[in-house]
């Protein structure tokens, strides 16, 4: 996917959002100063403010740019009439359909030193799609996966495997679920078809989730369904260095959204102690996905494995007994990197 225009929608969101997306912001301006940023709102704290969370303001300008920044979304603990997921609106909206979640092996004291994966997820089906019913006392959810959706985002995952190791699993449970998964599986034995030079294999998700804890090193990129590969990513996630460091990008036709795959965080929030790295490495997805800059994504990542290796850390990733820094302190560490 290529945008040559490099224009950015940046939505900071909710709670730590509002933190580490600027710290972002600065990285990227750091790397590429042409890039041209529109500042947009959406968020459980502009529904409070105007009953809407994601604006048709906001909206027209992620259409506008074609790619997005977005930084966290707080959602309300009980529902609440009118109010719906910005983030998965937008999603839905843009029909960014594959979702890429890397997961590596960082200078972080409790990271796996075998772990060089890529999740990549169908983002627009599966039990996300939201058919949800009471019947009485019984809840029932409909699961969606159709031709379409599965054939998109095997073409991307097998893309994306040709500029890897040139090996992808396809994660799915059709044991069980034949019909649905089923259907996943045959779609995509048939997309690896096109693609003779990868090395495709399939594996069920419980086997996937097993062998992750236990060898990581054995998978490259990882192709699943919406709900398996939400669930795998986020156990990447934390044998990579937790979820403070993990970034994500949506892809669709023409456009992207990349986000931090941590939310709001109300905790810590305004406490400044967040940390910005996994919005960082948001943006090298950007840099190397979407506006083709594998170059400067490569200077984007080297440097934040620089600052790490010097033992700078943020709360959530410090060893025990270290002193960890604040966000802005992280964020200056990692523009000095570039600068040196």
């Amino acid at each position: 996917m290529t945008i040559q225009e490099t224009q950015l929608c940046v939505i900071p969101g909710d709670g730590v959002g509002q933190e580490v997306i600027p710290a972002a912001v600065a990285v990227l301006r750091a790397v590429m100063p042409q890039v041209q940023l529109r500042y947009a709102e959406a968020g459980w704290e502009t529904f409070q403010r105007t009953g809407n969370a994601l604006p048709e303001e906001t909206l027209a300008a992620a259409r506008q740019t074609g790619v997005v920044l977005f930084g966290a979304v707080a959602s309300p603990a009980h529902p609440v009439p009118g109010y719906r997921s910005p983030i998965v609106a937008l999603r839905r909206e843009l029909d960014v359909f594959a979702n890429l979640r890397p997961s590596r092996c960082w200078p972080v004291y409790d990271a796996r030193r075998d772990i060089d994966l890529l999740i990549v997820r169908e983002n627009t089906e599966c039990l996300y799609v939201g058919r949800e019913r009471r019947e009485g006392e019984t809840a029932i959810a409909e699961r969606i996966i159709s031709r379409h959706g599965s054939e998109r985002v095997a073409r991307v995952a097998f893309q994306l495997a040709m500029q890897r190791k040139g090996h992808l699993t396809i994660v799915h449970k059709a044991n069980i679920l034949r019909v649905s998964d089923g259907l996943w599986r045959e779609t995509c034995l048939a997309v690896a078809r096109e693609f003779p030079e990868v090395q495709t294999d399939e594996a069920l998700v419980d086997s996937v989730a097993y062998h992750l804890v236990r060898q990581p090193g054995r998978y490259d990129v990882l192709l699943t369904p919406n709900l398996y590969g939400d669930i795998l990513s986020d156990l990447a996630a934390a044998l990579a260095g937790g979820l403070g460091m993990a970034p994500s990008l949506s892809l669709g036709a023409g456009c992207a959204i990349a986000e931090p795959v941590h939310g709001a965080a109300p905790d810590i929030a305004g406490r400044g102690i967040a940390n910005p790295l996994g919005a960082i490495l948001s943006v090298a997805l950007l840099l190397r996905y979407v506006w083709q800059r594998r170059d400067l994504a490569d200077v984007v990542e080297r440097a934040v494995e620089e600052v790490l290796a010097q033992g700078v850390f943020t709360p959530d990733i410090a060893p025990p007994g270290q002193q960890p820094v604040d966000t802005r302190a992280m964020e200056q560490a990692v523009l000095a990197a570039l600068r040196a």
